[in-house]
């Protein structure tokens, strides 16, 4: 890769200009915004991802860090003090920066500063790399510990797939097929907005496979918290679709607004507070330790399959 010349200011003023990679097979177009996926397309031009039509939702792929889900009330505890944090942390709305970039490849920076260290004292490093290999975009979150504590965390990937793809069939046609069979009880979001709830739900999968209909997502995401699998197949069976690889990330959200034309596939590492939680950070569910000089990756892989 070739050092890029853009600096802070450049990607500010650029936050809505997509960056873009490509291969023979695919097209891809990245929004420094969040370092967020926006455009993905095959060889002919089609859409593989959401029309991010306003009536439902207008993200593509947002990354969430330094937190999964929501916090209680929107703050978190740490070492008796409340800090504020979003939804999905403040990644997804920060400006990144391009560290390198050619016709294949592209690497984004988020660094703590100022503004982010008021919400999480932390002094991280978030990496974000794209890379289109043949009929596969590879990206690859990568959270680095710069400071000298210890630094709680989580990580997740929030994209959204077109529903339908663009290869025939209804959306009723479509499937997910699991990697592995998947018998183990789900999550679903509880009565404290957004938060998940305590009690455990009958998995709604048959086997390997999953018939997602609109109706499913009426009380919000479904959540495995004990995956077997780390891959899976979206899309309409003998058709072409997409596999879905998440080597590093245990969890798994599936989400759409009913009624929408995407489904978002979400591999996680960590989830939201559990209803009535009001522990520290540290003994929230899922939340990562890296050490100071540490890091961590997190890759997520997603390949047009056409056979």
């Amino acid at each position: 890769m070739r050092p890029c010349r853009s600096c802070r200011s450049s990607v500010l003023s650029r936050s809505h200009a997509r960056l873009t990679i490509a291969s023979p097979a695919l097209s891809v177009a990245i929004d420094p915004l969040g370092a967020e996926l926006w455009s993905l397309k095959d060889v002919a031009g089609r859409e593989l991802m959401t029309d991010a039509d306003p009536r439902w939702w207008t993200g593509h792929a947002p990354l969430l860090f330094p937190f999964v889900g929501r916090s209680r009330g929107d703050v978190y505890r740490l070492d008796g003090q409340e800090y504020p944090m979003p939804q999905h942390g403040f990644a997804r709305h920060s400006a990144f920066l391009t560290v390198e970039q050619n016709d294949e490849n592209l690497l984004l920076r988020l660094e703590a500063d100022d503004e982010t260290r008021a919400a999480y004292p932390f002094d991280f490093r978030l990496d974000m790399a794209f890379a289109c290999e043949g009929a596969t975009l590879r990206m690859t979150a990568t959270v680095s510990n710069r400071g000298e504590t210890a630094m709680p965390f989580s990580f997740g990937y929030h994209p959204a797939f077109a529903w339908p793809l663009p290869y025939g069939g209804a959306a009723e046609d479509h499937r997910i097929i699991f990697e592995k069979p998947e018998p183990a009880p789900i999550r679903k979001v509880g009565a404290e907005p957004g938060l998940i709830a305590r009690e455990p739900f009958p998995s709604p999968i048959d086997g390997d496979t999953l018939v997602p209909t609109h109706a499913m997502f009426e009380g919000d995401a479904l959540i495995w918290d004990d995956l077997a699998s780390r891959s899976l197949t979206w899309g309409v069976p003998g058709q072409p679709h997409l596999k879905i690889a998440f080597p590093d990330t245990p969890w798994l959200g599936l989400w759409q607004k009913p009624g929408a034309h995407y489904l978002c596939v979400e591999p996680w590492a960590g989830m939201a507070d559990l209803v009535g939680f009001d522990g520290d950070v540290w003994d929230k569910q899922g939340i990562l330790c890296l050490l100071p000089g540490d890091s961590r990756s997190f890759r997520m892989d997603v390949t047009l399959v056409q056979d």
